[in-house]
């Protein structure tokens, strides 16, 4: 038994030992900063900085089409998604009152000119009496104005049944242009009414292969845009594919709401396989400023701040409080990069990480270029710290990019 026990003995010490050696093993390891710490090596390559939006693609050309006259919706010729030439019917609306309105200027043309006919004969029968002296002058004067008068009340007559043919012929709604049916207001039956405002029937789309999007960009963006940059664009329909635009035009008119300032960039695009449909939204990204062979810097490295550094930095007055990755927090504006910033990062050097300062340029929101510092080509910076390594990565700081 004493045996048996001596083995156990040895046994439970022996796996205690190996425990920890493989504890001891585990957090040497952990404190290596190759294990501890996710790293990326510098590389040179190319960036470029967009400001971005979203917006509503529209056709170039949307006619509404309306009624000029008031009635009862008889006939409907068109539908949604319809083809539709220039002239071509789109519905009729009924007739009967305006046909009964037509008839009564007919008779009442009849009826002018027959008193046209009686004043002409009138007239030329008092001007050989007036000849003769058989009556006096202000007879066939009023002879002559009796003449005018029913002359100019055949005219009006004339026009009353023009007018009245042009309201017929508008309860038959034909189309302005070519295009596509994109909406139809009305149904078979509805009464529409023709007041102070023309009521839209029917919606068409000139030309669905060019497209427009009215996006609003803010006041901060916009100095960066110029007409004739190129835009890209996602819609949600099509998550995996990207379209391209061009900037058409920059809108002077600003619109102001709750204090924010945007102004409308209209961004032509072509839709030549008609896959973009009017109303989509598109989430507009316009490149502003590009860098090509330049080194660069993953942003997560500049939002990094190490535990212990983030510890001071909690200890430290709020008039020294900076923003993530070491950049003040004035110059931290809603993740704007601009040339000339000043951050810090962390880099890998003899199995310690330093701190280095450097100044950053324009950023894609991925990588940043660097414009001067202390770091190289090669250089290995620290991104964050790899889960499980025994201290909790920093938050310390807002974010950037």
């Amino acid at each position: 038994m004493k045996k048996i026990g001596k083995i156990l003995i040895g046994g439970a010490l022996l796996g205690a030992l190996i425990g920890a050696g493989v504890w001891y093993a585990s957090q040497r390891a952990a404190q290596n900063p190759a294990q501890r710490y996710k790293l990326a090596t510098l590389e040179k390559g190319e960036v470029m900085q967009t400001v971005s939006a979203n917006g509503t693609l529209n056709p170039v050309v949307l006619v509404s089409v309306g009624t000029q006259v008031s009635g009862t919706v008889k006939k409907l010729y068109v539908d949604f998604n319809d083809k539709v030439e220039a002239g071509q019917p789109l519905l009729e609306l009924d007739a009967a009152l305006l046909t009964a309105l037509v008839r009564q200027s007919e008779a009442n043309v009849a009826s002018a000119a027959a008193s046209l006919e009686l004043a002409q004969a009138n007239e030329a029968r008092m001007k050989s009496l007036f000849a003769e002296e058989y009556v006096s002058r202000q007879e066939y004067e009023t002879a002559r104005q009796a003449l005018k008068s029913a002359t100019a009340q055949l005219a009006l007559a004339h026009a009353s049944l023009e007018k009245d043919r042009v309201n017929l012929g508008n309860t038959t709604i034909r189309s302005p242009v070519s295009g596509v049916v994109v909406d139809r207001v009305v149904d078979l039956g509805q009464t529409v009414a023709a007041s102070f405002q023309t009521p839209v029937l029917i919606k068409i789309a000139q030309d669905l292969s060019e497209m427009r999007i009215d996006t609003s960009f803010a006041e901060a963006d916009i100095g960066n845009l110029r007409e004739g940059q190129q835009a890209r664009f996602t819609v949600d329909a099509f998550p995996d594919r990207s379209f391209n635009g061009v900037v058409q035009q920059i809108r002077l008119n600003p619109t102001n709401q709750q204090n924010v300032v945007t102004y409308n960039v209209r961004v032509s695009v072509a839709n030549t396989d008609l896959v973009l449909l009017p109303g989509m939204t598109a989430y507009v990204s316009i490149g502003v400023a590009k860098r090509a062979d330049v080194l660069l810097l993953p942003n997560a490295a500049l939002r990094f701040k190490p535990a212990e550094a983030a510890a001071q930095a909690e200890k430290a007055p709020p008039n020294v409080a900076t923003g993530g990755g070491g950049m003040p927090a004035k110059s931290a504006r809603a993740g704007k990069k601009r040339d000339g910033q000043s951050g810090t990062v962390y880099v890998l050097v003899d199995d310690e990480i330093k701190p280095v300062s450097v100044q950053i340029g324009i950023t894609d929101n991925r990588n940043t270029e660097l414009v001067g510092g202390d770091l190289k080509l090669g250089d290995r910076v620290v991104l964050g710290e790899n889960t499980g390594s025994g201290k909790k990565a920093s938050s310390v700081g807002m974010r950037l990019f």
